[in-house]
């Protein structure tokens, strides 16, 4: 696991193998929430490598280095399958200790990070909703090519239920927004977009808002604190972001996964990312009717069958 997303999506996925009498054992790289998110949600993880930063030098070091480190941890493991979100480090570790390996991903635009890790993998598993066309680029065509229908968030959110108590402290009469920055180190958000910033402002000056800034990275929650806006909450430590969305009037993310997990919960959600949001002040901020939209839940087994095709 190497960001804060992946604990989520292999959350299910890592309880339906061990149901199943399989012996999992999980690598996971010290960046963002990810180490928080594991402890969260009770999951025990290998700590191998570290994010390399803003530079491509220091990405290219760190790739270096927890290639090194992955290749003499599971060397006298006998793996007998790997399963990554989208960690180029891991399909190609087993690839070079000769283990089948299966990668998912839903941006396709990491050119990189799909170039290294496609090539490495077995199978490749996307959503049905990215045109098969973009991916051949990679060397993922069918069969390697696998595709499943609506959205991850769909599967891993399958079994979720809202927990009221993530609300404690927050004022409940104000419209609830949730704000999530763009991740800023990666290597596909090289032009800084002015229109978070500008939100978080408008927002955090709001009377009638209440805006819980969910940071990535130490520096992000360094800088939102430092601007000591009125009407923001930073949390300390990683929190229940799907409850928090859950019971939200409105999400506001730079990011994809967060943005995905609303439409998934049925939340009114903008994103800044690509600029779709021109003005923070055409945001519609009321209170949302207690009501959530209509929720698709998905077999998170279909998603680890795709994924354990690799073994075929």
């Amino acid at each position: 696991m190497t960001a804060s997303a992946h604990v989520l999506v292999f959350r299910p996925l890592i309880k339906l193998l061990r149901e199943r009498g399989a012996d999992v054992e999980i690598t996971a790289r010290d960046y963002a929430q990810t180490l928080q998110l594991l402890e969260l949600h009770g999951i025990d993880a290998n700590v191998i490598g570290k994010h390399g930063g803003r530079s491509r030098l220091g990405k290219l070091r760190a790739m270096r280095a927890r290639l090194q480190a992955l290749r003499r941890w599971a060397r006298e493991r006998q793996f007998d399958v790997a399963l990554a979100h989208g960690s180029h480090e891991l399909t190609m570790t087993a690839r070079r200790l000769d283990i089948p390996s299966a990668t998912t991903f839903d941006y396709e635009y990491a050119w990189l990070q799909h170039q290294l890790g496609c090539r490495a993998a077995t199978k490749v598993v996307v959503p049905d909703a990215i045109p098969p066309e973009r991916l051949a680029k990679y060397g993922a065509r069918p069969p390697k090519l696998l595709q499943y229908p609506g959205l991850k968030e769909e599967y891993y959110l399958a079994d979720f239920e809202p927990d009221r108590a993530v609300l404690d402290g927050l004022d409940q009469r104000r419209v609830l927004v949730v704000l999530r920055p763009p991740p800023d180190v990666s290597l596909y958000h090289r032009h800084s977009n002015p229109l978070f910033p500008q939100t978080v402002d408008f927002l955090g000056r709001h009377g009638d808002v209440q805006a819980v800034v969910l940071p990535r990275t130490e520096e992000q929650r360094e800088f939102v604190r430092g601007l000591d806006l009125p009407s923001l909450v930073i949390p300390e430590r990683a929190v229940d972001a799907q409850s928090l969305i859950a019971l939200s009037d409105l999400v506001v993310s730079a990011g994809g996964t967060m943005n995905r997990e609303a439409a998934a919960l049925g939340i009114p959600v903008y994103t800044t990312y690509g600029e779709p949001l021109t003005d923070p002040r055409a945001l519609d901020l009321r209170k949302r009717d207690s009501a959530a939209g209509e929720r698709v839940r998905r077999d998170p087994a279909s998603m680890l069958e795709l994924l354990l095709s690799a073994l075929d």
